[in-house]
């Protein structure tokens, strides 16, 4: 048999060659750190299923954002983490609330050298962890519970946010906001749609970041998992909304919706490497089956290569810092 005429191998024979032929590369600005605030801590709380994260206090929080200064990182998106819930999660609308006051002390750590982002949503403050208001029959009362997320997006925007990321998957809630926005004088405070969020097996280890008070589960409001076209039409509802950024979550469980998404797009596109994706690499790193940081990388930039123009990681701050250090 004649030898190959073509060898692609040549461009993988060194460290050096397998940079230069790189189709996809990771750079901190592509990273965006997602952070717990506690109400009423009094030092940084470890989450005993997500390794390495923790509930921040406030000083913690602004530690935390400055860090992701001095490394480069693209943003920070805050969730709060309330001492009171009620039925329509009315804590998310208290301009002193932890929501709000986490997203000031953000701002007055970093200013706009980070670009804060603000979880919109409902289920870390509702007594019943649905994402909405409920009617007398127990369902999430999907235009009842838009009223609220405009509301939300206003004080939001008045504690600082530069972009609000609704996230219960209701329907026209990018519109409401954007209009709630709008006639509040906040043209400019952008909306980063959770557009394609899948209701995932993965999200465990979150519930207990966020003290979630769940019971049942959100498959009426949430993406079926068994559906792919459906999230097309999520994504192109949101960007007739007028949403500035889409989002597709989980994302390693998704490569294929954000690859679809990033294809249709004409506005940037994230994805969320969400808490059950981390755990799974801690605890097989933890036994000894995985390489840690080899899988740290190697995931973040599979996201990356899938269409993703950014990234929402637990891995953010030792990602940032590796590139920062060169050692990646």
């Amino acid at each position: 048999m004649p030898f190959p005429q073509h060898r692609p191998r040549r461009l993988r024979q060194n460290p050096a060659m397998r940079r230069l032929a790189a189709q996809t590369r990771l750079h901190p600005s592509e990273l965006i750190l997602p952070v717990f605030l506690k109400e009423g801590a009094s030092e940084p709380i470890a989450i005993s299923s997500m390794p390495g994260v923790v509930q921040h206090t406030r000083e913690s929080l602004k530690r935390a954002s400055a860090e992701a200064v001095e490394l480069g990182l693209g943003g920070i998106m805050l969730f709060g983490v309330p001492e009171h819930h009620d039925a329509t999660g009315s804590e998310s609308l208290n301009p002193e609330g932890v929501l709000n006051d986490g997203i000031r002390a953000i701002k007055e750590e970093v200013g706009d050298d980070l670009v804060v982002m603000s979880d919109l949503c409902l289920d870390e403050f509702t007594d019943h962890g649905h994402c909405g208001v409920l009617d007398d029959a127990g369902n999430v009362d999907n235009d009842a519970t838009l009223e609220i997320y405009g509301q939300m997006g206003v004080a939001q925007a008045e504690a600082g946010a530069h972009l609000v990321g609704p996230s219960g998957m209701m329907d026209g809630q990018v519109a409401v906001i954007r209009q709630a926005l709008d006639h509040a004088g906040h043209q400019d405070v952008g909306i980063i749609a959770y557009s394609a969020k899948y209701s995932s097996a993965f999200y465990g280890p979150f519930r207990e970041a966020v003290d979630s008070q769940l019971t049942g589960d959100r498959k009426t409001y949430q993406m079926d998992p068994a559906n792919r076209r459906e999230a097309m039409l999520e994504t192109m509802l949101d960007l007739e909304e007028g949403a500035d950024m889409v989002m597709v979550k989980p994302a390693m469980s998704y490569l294929d919706i954000l690859r679809d998404v990033a294809e249709v797009s004409d506005v940037p596109v994230s994805a969320y490497q969400i808490s059950g994706e981390y755990a799974m690499i801690e605890a097989a790193a933890a036994n000894g089956w995985i390489n840690r940081d080899a899988a740290m990388a190697e995931s973040v930039l599979s996201i990356r290569r899938a269409g993703a123009d950014t990234v929402l990681t637990y891995y953010a701050v030792e990602l940032g810092r590796a590139l920062k250090e060169g050692s990646l």
